[in-house]
């Protein structure tokens, strides 16, 4: 792994923008796997900055999301695929229908997962996939359990997961207590990794995951066994190492 130490929040969004700038340019037809959450979001407004300012084209650009609320449809507010409309795809000039996201309502659930995985197989995997990473250790909705699980596939949420999320939701008992996930093979099948990693609330996990051995219950500590995963951080992230 490659640690990359930054200032701040800003300082973290602006270096991880510049590393997907730098793919879209050099390769205009990338595959890129984007995450949700609080963490990547400074990284999306700097590739819109980009997009609008500089000219940086999307527009043969194919993208695949990690997870999806169960239960919700596109259209809900709290969908991931409301998320990536409002916060990106919105702004930019990608083509909608090169951009993937697991169906929350899927009229047949287990297809619907083999679908999501032969899709991103199909198309040879990720050029580069960003991951976030919780507080749990886990990447993508990947909770801590027994086992590493490789496929797409329905989970459960953490308890501490629906908590951390609950911020996003108006009406506490509407918090989807599960979601579909893709799975470690996916992840693993990308070319290029960049984790991002802010605030002292992720520090015992990212030292878990660069410190600890490869263990399920802490999922991202998969991530050692990959040969080409960047870790950005900052200064609080990194306070336990």
């Amino acid at each position: 792994m490659k640690l990359v130490e930054v200032l701040d929040y800003e300082a973290l969004s602006l270096h991880a923008a510049a590393i997907i700038a730098n793919q879209v340019r050099n390769k205009p037809n990338s595959v890129l796997g984007l995450a949700t959450g609080s963490t990547p979001l400074g990284c999306y407004k700097e590739l819109v900055r980009q997009h609008q300012e500089e000219g940086l084209d999307f527009s043969q650009i194919t993208t695949f999301n990690l997870d999806e609320y169960y239960g919700l449809a596109p259209n809900h507010r709290n969908s991931y695929r409301h998320y990536m409309n409002h916060y990106f795809f919105n702004h930019i000039n990608i083509d909608k229908k090169r951009t993937h996201i697991p169906s929350g309502v899927p009229q047949d659930l287990i297809a619907e997962c083999r679908d999501y995985d032969q899709r991103a197989s199909d198309i040879g995997g990720m050029d580069c996939q960003i991951l976030g990473l919780g507080s749990t250790g886990h990447i993508a909705f990947n909770e801590p359990s027994p086992s590493f699980e490789p496929f797409t596939r329905l989970v459960d949420l953490d308890e501490s997961t629906i908590q951390a999320n609950g911020h996003y939701f108006k009406i506490e008992n509407t918090i989807p207590r599960q979601a579909i996930t893709v799975g470690m093979r996916f992840i693993l099948n990308s070319r290029a990794i960049l984790l991002l990693v802010s605030s002292d609330k992720k520090a015992q996990a990212l030292e878990r995951t660069l410190n600890g051995t490869v263990d399920p219950m802490v999922p991202a500590s998969i991530l050692q066994l990959h040969p080409n995963v960047t870790v950005i951080a900052d200064k609080e992230a990194l306070s336990m190492l």
